[in-house]
């Protein structure tokens, strides 16, 4: 059976994605909505009191926001699960790769993501679009880190969201990261369509958040699938770091523009970059 566990921001979910579970999972589920209408949890804490009620084998973690399109999509992840007993996460969106500086996990070469979904946009004049890429030769293909729209786990009695974490960013590179660290496998896979009608935003708490998540596993990363060249990887985390750091600045974070720079500092002190931010950083703390 398959747990499906959503945090709601309101008392329950519609009956739109309610009667769209039932039609289209095919298998045995039940479903656990933690009511967040008062905002009165994290999503590290309401998803962990949702593994907590659990009963089923496999847990599916969803936002309130989605519909499926697949036909029997719970039928697919138990086939999955059953016939790789090495994979512990299974997501429709993730990467190949993750820098060891704070980023989000789309912060990678196209090449290395592989997505299948169709999404909506806030600027409701734009259409939505259907993202499939990354499945060139196969219909699994292996991450190291997923997105949290969707997340079906292994259920692992060791392995819960974080108690140090707080909000409601980086659950899904968490979750990841805790997988990655007990051996499991993590795929992104095609064989599953849903449809989000939200799309994310990046602000004061989303670098809050993120820079902590970084710290707490640096000894974890970076992480790669496949063989990569160190410099192919070393420009990555420097296009990175300085993406944090102009984000930061944007939002007058300066603390964490430094604490970023610093590492960048490390990872190549001959960059003209180190004058600009310098140059950048006196302007914006003097406004």
């Amino acid at each position: 059976m398959i747990s499906i566990i959503i945090c709601s921001r309101t008392h329950t979910i519609n009956d739109e994605l309610s009667e769209n579970i039932k039609n289209a999972i095919g298998c045995d589920y039940e479903l656990i909505i933690i009511d967040n209408s008062k905002n009165q949890h994290t999503i590290f804490d309401a998803y962990n009191e949702g593994i907590e009620k659990s009963t089923g084998k496999y847990l599916c973690f969803i936002h309130d926001d989605i519909l499926f399109h697949t036909k029997g999509w719970g039928t697919v992840l138990v086939e999955i699960f059953n016939n790789n007993y090495d994979v512990g996460l299974i997501g429709i969106a993730g990467a190949k790769i993750k820098t060891k500086v704070p980023s989000a996990w789309w912060d990678c070469p196209l090449q290395s993501k592989a997505i299948n979904i169709i999404q909506h946009f806030v600027d409701k004049t734009r259409e939505k679009e259907r993202w499939n890429l990354g499945f060139e030769k196969e219909k699994n293909v292996e991450a190291v880190v997923i997105d949290g729209v969707f997340m079906a786990m292994r259920k692992d009695d060791r392995i819960h969201f974080s108690t140090e974490m707080e909000g409601f960013h980086n659950y899904d590179l968490n979750i990841s990261l805790e997988y990655k660290n007990y051996g499991f496998k993590i795929i992104v896979t095609n064989e599953i369509l849903i449809e989000h009608f939200s799309f994310g935003n990046i602000d004061k708490s989303w670098h809050e958040s993120t820079f902590k998540i970084h710290e707490m596993y640096s000894e974890n990363l970076p992480l790669i699938i496949g063989d990569r060249d160190f410099e192919e990887l070393k420009i990555l985390e420097i296009k990175n770091a300085k993406k944090f750091i102009n984000q930061c600045l944007g939002f007058k974070q300066y603390k964490l523009a430094f604490l970023v720079w610093l590492k960048l500092f490390w990872l190549n002190p001959f960059l003209k970059y180190h004058l600009r931010f310098w140059f950048n950083f006196a302007v914006k703390t003097a406004e």
